[in-house]
């Protein structure tokens, strides 16, 4: 099978699925990445504490509970 025939089904699937809006909202979601998360991710994770990390998951524990109220 060719790679334009199972694109045809697949964007014919979503549009029965989820409609011609819903089909384009999801689209648009996906995006092509670049860089290389794996070595990048090292950067920043490397200097993050588990303590700064566990006072971050706090803080925003905090905040969502103060939005929700």
């Amino acid at each position: 099978m060719k790679l334009t025939s199972i694109k045809k089904q697949a964007y014919k699937a979503l549009i029965d699925a989820l409609g011609v809006a819903g089909t384009l909202k999801f689209l648009q979601q996906l995006k092509v990445g670049y860089g290389n998360y794996t070595k990048e991710r090292h950067q920043w994770l490397d200097q993050l504490t588990t303590d700064e990390f566990h006072n971050y998951v706090k803080e925003k524990k905090l905040n969502n509970n103060e939005k929700s109220l």
